[in-house]
């Protein structure tokens, strides 16, 4: 077992080790090195060697994330992170054992997301202002979040070469660089077409973005939270009380698939959800929402 002799280098090592061997993405990898930090800062204070910490030293720190209020959910991240890190430990020699295999989760319960209605959808795309230079290719950002169902990170970084208009699809390069093919709707495809002849065309796109699909007006790629802010700004306009974010499209998608018939399997793959049981989410909702329904229109509940 080698002793760890400069943390600050074993952590640099452990980020490249997590997006150019594991495929993460650079904010995943770094939200797991703030994790280190939180621990490493714990062990620190408590005189404890990184390499030296045994299972009880990381659940009294779990216990100490607790006490400071952090969430079960944020604390099954940090968890996360803290047991990549201690693999990668072992992987490097610096550990015999890993401390973090009786390391127990907390338990969260199911968070069913926010979902829009088809109507407030629309009602969104109509408050769009179509005489600002950004309206066309506003209304085909939201066109393409809704219809092909993708994370604001896949949006921002769509390729003028991973459209296939004719074909009615879309190549996506989702979580840890994994493509999918996503069919594309007629009507993100008459928008998308709108917005190429109409602005896209007409730009002078940055260095590095001449492939991007959707440019601000300086001709740089989005940022996801320039399309946050879009999304914010058109619920407002639109009186739309609930609490909306890009992802909000997506979980919209989804669960109107669901609605109308779509295979829960199908859904799983536009989705690009590694596993099945992150898409059954989509299942209680539509089953939330059913038995709402039953709840409002039931005669016996109308009294």
């Amino acid at each position: 077992m080698r002793d760890i002799t400069d943390i600050a280098d074993v952590k640099r090592r452990f980020l490249a080790h997590l997006t150019m061997e594991k495929g993460m993405s650079r904010n995943t990898a770094a939200a797991y090195g703030d994790d280190v930090d939180k621990l490493t800062r714990y062990l620190a204070d408590a005189g404890i060697a990184v390499e030296s910490a045994s299972t009880d030293d990381l659940e009294r720190f779990i216990c100490d994330l607790q006490d400071v209020g952090i969430q079960p959910r944020s604390q099954a991240r940090i968890i996360s992170g803290v047991k990549s890190f201690y693999k990668f430990l072992r992987l490097e020699g610096h550990m015999d054992c890993d401390p973090t295999e009786l390391l127990l989760t907390p338990k969260i319960g199911r968070h069913l997301p926010e979902v829009l209605t088809i109507a407030e959808i629309d009602a969104m795309i109509e408050c769009i202002d179509m005489s600002k230079a950004e309206g066309q290719r506003n209304r085909a950002i939201i066109e393409t979040l809704y219809g092909c169902g993708l994370r604001v990170s896949e949006l921002v970084t769509l390729r003028l070469s991973q459209l296939f208009l004719d074909e009615r699809y879309v190549i996506i390069q989702g979580k840890g660089n994994k493509q999918r093919l996503v069919p594309i709707s007629p009507v993100a495809i008459d928008q998308i077409n709108l917005y190429l002849e109409q602005t896209r065309s007409r730009q002078v796109a940055q260095r590095g973005c001449e492939d991007i699909l959707f440019l601000n007006r300086r001709g740089a790629m989005l940022t996801r939270q320039m399309i946050f802010h879009i999304v914010k700004q058109l619920c407002e306009l639109a009186g739309i009380k609930k609490a909306v974010s890009p992802h909000t499209l997506r979980h919209s998608f989804a669960t109107h698939l669901l609605e109308g018939g779509a295979n829960l399997r199908a859904i799983q793959q536009m989705l690009g959800h590694e596993s099945i049981t992150t898409t059954e989410i989509y299942v209680h909702i539509d089953r939330t929402r059913l038995r709402d329904e039953i709840l409002s229109h039931h005669p016996r509940n109308n009294n």
